[in-house]
């Protein structure tokens, strides 16, 4: 069975890559953006089952970026799970339309667990 495709949306390319590994590791197919412009340009066509989103970026920040997908009627249902090494207040991560998050740094399985349970939730 073909698991969901997951958008990693993350500035720091490293982290980015080892989270695309674990992602594969787990059968997941992934597509990294390094910014939040490049995130809303790419994910109509790329169409991804969840988005893991950085919080602190460059430009477009990723609360930004979520409350934008969660307005337009082709995005709105995608699960977001967003990373952040800052803590945010649960009632930001709610109204910017954000599923779940977790707080960096993480266990790359505790990725796989999030990704897994915004699934379950969205059927």
């Amino acid at each position: 069975m073909k698991k969901t495709k997951v958008m990693i949306v993350e500035d720091d390319t490293e982290f980015a890559n080892e989270i695309k590994e674990t992602l594969v590791l787990s059968g997941y197919e992934s597509e990294i953006c390094s910014d939040g412009e490049t995130a809303l340009k790419k994910v109509k066509k790329t169409n991804p089952g969840v988005i893991l989103l950085d919080i602190k970026m460059p430009g477009i920040s990723g609360l930004e970026v979520a409350w934008k997908l969660k307005r337009d009627r082709e995005t709105a249902k995608i699960p977001i799970v967003a990373v952040s090494a800052f803590y945010i207040e649960r009632e930001t991560l709610r109204i910017c339309g954000i599923d779940t998050h977790l707080m960096k740094p993480f266990n790359p399985l505790d990725v796989i667990s999030k990704i897994e349970a915004v699934i379950e939730n969205g059927r």
